[in-house]
């Protein structure tokens, strides 16, 4: 049976608690075989691999982040009509949903051939570590179309309120990508490619079985005539919440690539060190991101509905949760940031496990303002205003890029270490001031519409 699920009733906590839950346990999965892949490389294949795989971080944001944003803005349409409980309008979304992820996938897929290796270039990735950087980067790209397969399908399931069954399938492709890792790393000696094509097919064959689980499982998924033909107009409003959110991403991604050009000119010891710091810190912070995402869906199905109180109460409770998490994620960052640093370096490498603890302890004093930053920002996407969120990821790049040009080479590592916080705070000031305009704007919009259709 189909777990889709309605958030429009019922107390908000719970339904936030259940929903995201599932989420956070697949965003952690998808994050350690990240990591695994960082591991293996570090411990098998050596520093300069394990920089060369971590100078990309900031590139990979760039694109797979657009292509991320893509797929969670078209999502958005897809709660939307689900809440309104418009089944016919929801299918005709997802359908074209399709048909632009597969224009995105081939326009990403040709722009990232061509461009990688200028933007290494640009991005002044130290010589050593620059042929690792572009054999492990490239095949990522090469694969931009398994990323979007997957999470357009996982993005559909969401909408739907069924949050389950993308982290089933995420631990399908955790336990595959692993195990190619072995494989491809230390069976193959494949180096930093093999953690490439581990990541790529590992995605790939979860988006397949995915594909057939949904098909199989999912009744309100069954497409009537006419509902799989293209629409201009549905896809033309698709595109206006899905560009801007991608937008948003890749405007946070320009900063974090103007940022690691600026760490890169401190050299691969600060490289490695920033490279495992963040590879723990995605998984301190996926609980966060997954309570953000579970906002968007949250908001979007109440949205559709027309439920005002809900998406009020909701906000409020999902930042207590926040919140909470944000004390306990600290403490474990804090005690044992360095014991995780020595999966990725053997412990002799004192230097890069000590500038791996001084970013975590560093960036997680200002993890609150992180939880704020994707509780407000999903909120404010599901409601259905996707421009006003990539003003914030505007605030956040000209941070980054202030800290990067003007305090990264005279106060050096200390001052990276500071750039994300100072970006979440930036972001954080303009996102809370934007969604109590927006919230009484929206307040006052059901108000009419309600009494309106009472009238009639």
């Amino acid at each position: 049976m189909s777990a889709v699920k309605e958030m429009t009733s019922g107390k908000p906590y719970k339904l936030i608690l259940a929903f995201a839950l599932p989420m956070i346990l697949g965003n952690i999965f998808q994050q350690l075989y990240s990591m695994v892949d960082t591991v293996i490389v570090g411990k098998y294949v050596g520093v300069d691999a394990l920089a060369g795989v971590g100078s990309t971080g900031a590139i990979n944001f760039l694109v797979i982040g657009f292509a991320l944003g893509i797929c969670s803005g078209f999502s958005i349409k897809i709660a939307q009509s689900f809440g309104a409980g418009d089944y016919s309008g929801m299918r005709r979304y997802i359908a074209n949903s399709f048909y632009l992820s597969g224009a995105a996938a081939v326009i990403l897929t040709a722009g990232t051939m061509l461009l990688t290796k200028p933007i290494l270039r640009i991005m002044d990735t130290p010589e050593d570590i620059f042929k690792d950087a572009y054999d492990y980067i490239i095949i990522i790209f090469a694969g931009i179309s398994a990323t979007i397969f997957y999470n357009i399908l996982a993005g559909i399931l969401r909408a739907l309120g069924d949050s389950k069954t993308p982290l089933y399938f995420l631990i399908v492709s955790s336990v595959i990508n692993i195990g190619l890792d072995l494989l491809f790393i230390i069976v193959f000696n494949m180096g930093v490619k093999g953690a490439g094509w581990a990541t790529v097919i590992s995605q790939a064959v979860s988006a397949f079985f995915c594909l057939i689980y949904m098909n199989r499982n999912y009744k309100i998924l069954s497409f009537d005539k006419g509902e799989l033909s293209f629409d201009k107009k549905r896809s033309a409003e698709l595109i206006s919440v899905g560009i801007p959110m991608a937008l948003q991403f890749s405007i946070t991604a320009i900063g974090s690539i103007i940022l690691q050009r600026a760490v890169n000119s401190l050299g691969k010891i600060p490289v490695a060190s920033i490279t495992a710091a963040s590879k723990i810190q995605t998984v301190a912070i996926a609980p966060m991101e997954s309570i953000g995402i579970t906002m968007a869906t949250y908001c979007g199905q109440n949205r559709g509905a027309g439920k005002f109180s809900r998406i009020r109460a909701g906000i409020k409770q999902s930042t207590i949760i926040s919140m909470i998490y944000c004390v306990f994620s600290f403490v474990i960052v804090s005690l044992l940031g360095g014991f995780i640093t020595t999966l990725f370096v053997d412990a002799g490498e004192t230097e890069i496990i000590d500038l791996s603890v001084n970013y975590l302890r560093i960036n997680g004093l200002f993890y609150p303002t992180l939880g704020i930053l994707f509780i407000f920002r999903n909120a404010l996407q599901g409601m259905g205003y996707s421009l006003l969120p990539m003003t914030a990821g505007i605030s956040e790049l000209a941070a980054r890029s202030i800290v990067a040009f003007g305090f990264v080479a005279s106060l050096g590592f200390n001052a990276a270490c500071l750039a994300s916080p100072v970006a979440w705070i930036f972001a954080d000031t303009l996102l809370i001031i934007v969604y109590f305009i927006k919230i009484k704007e929206l307040k006052h919009e059901l108000l009419f519409k309600r009494r309106h259709s009472s009238a009639s």
